[in-house]
């Protein structure tokens, strides 16, 4: 049998992402968060504690001792006070203390990596540090404690431009910028992993996931903070490049519906819509959610190089739906809606136009 087209179907996949949280299989469950402070991850922390886990949120180690996203978070900040949920602060490439903070959990949710596409070309080591290193770190962590359930976060851009469209969890990959190779070799460790010592582990490999709370090197906040901002001209890369967007807590649902699906060791389940829309079709729904019709501008030091852009990323979500039961439910422009409520206010002319790597 192959293990990452043909896993057994998962006991959630019947469940309704609604369920209250004496109904849900999570609920009391210990679950680790890797990147808890991140975008993605804050959003999986409050998804948890919204299903009744006790969760433990793994956030980078800083001197002023922020939690980054979850300092933010009224649903996290209550489970602090509740004691359902606790903070450790550390580095995913310290394995001890990796070992030490996956101890005494039921499951484990590894999404902490560096995922700056552009950054990854000047500072590449940093990203095979990160994110292969870190993954071992992990999986060995996992392995050593008998974890229930791992699920180690993938994204699209491990496939490249594809060969075809709509994209099956079991097309090639292909490296076409430092980040994505880094995130190749995380994902081969973790089917090693699976294959060598049946670590029950779950691949979930998001498309692209947007929202509240994403960097502002994300084309979807660089996009609406300038307009929201009262640019005249936007400045943006390449116009051509399709993505498949997916909201955040779409994106969230799935990663708790996989922490307790008991699928195959090594499973690969990719989070998309099947829908795809070029950039310059993007800009035109954000300059309609705004009500700012700004000219673009081209911006060079935007541009990836061209033997390393994808031109297309298009999922076919129906794996997710057979075996996780999910399905996205926050279609784009109402995303897009929610997303630009949550950036007014928080955006200056002078700080959206900066090019953030």
């Amino acid at each position: 049998m192959d293990r990452h087209r043909h896993p057994a179907r998962p006991r959630t996949s019947t469940r309704s992402s609604t369920v209250t949280p004496d109904q849900h299989p999570l609920s009391g469950a210990r679950v680790l968060v890797t990147g808890a402070d991140g975008f993605i991850g804050s959003h999986v922390v409050e998804r948890l504690l919204a299903a009744g886990a006790e969760v433990t949120a793994f956030c980078m180690y800083n001197s002023f001792g922020t939690l980054g996203w979850l300092d933010e978070s009224e649903t996290f900040q209550a489970a602090l006070a509740e004691d359902r949920a606790r903070t450790v602060l550390g580095d995913i490439r310290d394995p001890e203390h990796v070992r030490e903070a996956v101890a005494g959990q039921r499951i484990v949710l590894h999404l902490a990596a560096l995922i700056a596409i552009p950054h990854s070309y000047s500072a590449p080591r940093s990203y095979v540090d990160t994110n292969i290193g870190g993954t071992l770190n992990v999986l060995e962590a996992a392995r050593q404690h008998g974890i229930e359930r791992l699920v180690h976060t993938s994204t699209s851009e491990v496939y490249g431009t594809p060969d075809s469209v709509p994209i099956s969890e079991d097309h090639a990959l292909k490296g076409q910028s430092p980040y994505s190779a880094s995130k190749i070799g995380a994902d081969k460790l973790a089917e090693s992993y699976a294959r060598s010592f049946e670590l029950p582990l779950t691949v979930l490999r998001p498309f692209n996931t947007f929202g509240p709370r994403q960097s502002a090197r994300a084309v979807i906040t660089t996009v609406l903070s300038q307009l929201l901002a009262g640019a005249e001209r936007i400045r943006l890369g390449a116009l051509s490049p399709q993505r498949d967007f997916t909201f955040v807590t779409d994106t969230a649902d799935g990663f708790a519906r996989a922490a307790v699906a008991d699928l195959e060791p090594g499973a690969t389940v990719q989070l998309g819509t099947g829908r795809t829309v070029s950039i310059g079709e993007l800009v035109e729904l954000c300059k309609t959610v705004t009500g700012n019709d700004a000219a673009v501008e081209h911006d060079e030091d935007r541009v990836r190089p061209a033997a390393s852009e994808v031109e297309i990323l298009l999922s076919d979500p129906s794996l997710a739906g057979e075996l996780l039961g999910w399905s996205p439910t926050v279609g784009l422009e109402d995303g897009l809606a929610r997303t630009a409520d949550w950036l007014r206010g928080r955006v200056d002319l002078a700080t959206a136009q900066r090019y953030h790597r």
